[in-house]
């Protein structure tokens, strides 16, 4: 099962979950090579959301991630919860799970463990699949823990990465809208002869009532000249103004 597929059928990709998928998509094929006896893999990455990003080396594997997400049966539910390998030595004996035990069946899957990895509040699963019986039992200790450790480690630092890029984006928006800012809190100190921070404090309540971002609250000042917002700069005016 040579082809790693995004597993599109768990929902459309967002672009929060394309670089996790590629990550996934690695991680599949390279334990595929180098378990013996692997005939495929699927993994998938929960952060204890709804969104579970996942990929498999074959499309007929799919169907064995989504039934088990679907059903909350089976051995990538139990190892997400559990945090330990869960494996099943020969599914034609096996007794758990019966939608994954005859869907895997029908494809030819005789045995299969899934091997979890924990790392930050985020939780890999790697899944390998054999089409004979007893012939995986090593994996959780070889070449697939080290490939799945280290995935992990590079989707929390991914993790990080774009919550680094988030926040210089927001730093940067408020620079940017810093000087319309400073531009409307000293026409409204002039209107309502207050100081600096009653007048930012009357920017914010205006953006809060209209449900308006402060910068365009106070670009809407500076372009207008306050008018349109007499109301609420009638009820700002100091008391004894």
């Amino acid at each position: 099962m040579p082809e790693t597929d995004q597993l599109g059928l768990l929902g459309p990709e967002s672009p929060e979950s394309a670089l996790p998928g590629r990550r996934l998509s690695e991680l599949a094929e390279q334990a595929t090579r180098c378990v013996t006896d692997c005939c495929g893999a699927s993994s998938l990455v929960s952060e204890g959301g709804t969104e579970r990003p996942a990929a498999v080396t074959h499309p007929d594997l799919a169907g064995l991630v989504s039934v088990q997400l679907r059903s909350g049966d089976g051995p990538i539910p139990a190892a997400l919860e559990r945090g330990e390998p869960v494996d099943s030595a020969d599914l034609l004996v096996e007794e758990r799970w019966p939608g994954y035990r005859a869907m895997a069946l029908d494809a030819g899957v005789r045995s299969s463990v899934t091997i979890p990895f924990r790392r930050s509040g985020l939780t890999v699963t790697l899944s390998l699949y054999s089409f004979r019986p007893g012939t995986l039992e090593g994996a959780p200790h070889g070449a697939a823990r080290a490939l799945g450790d280290q995935t992990a480690t590079c989707l929390v630092r991914d993790r990080s990465y774009r919550a680094a890029l988030t926040e210089l984006d927001q730093l940067g928006a408020a620079l940017r809208s810093r000087p319309v800012v400073d531009q409307a809190c000293g026409m409204l100190m002039h209107v309502l002869g207050c100081d600096a921070d009653r007048a930012f404090a009357v920017l914010r309540r205006i953006s809060q009532g209209t449900n308006r971002r402060l910068s365009d609250v106070a670009a809407a000042v500076v372009d207008k000249r306050g008018h349109g917002l007499e109301k609420h700069l009638v009820s700002s005016r100091p008391p004894d103004a």
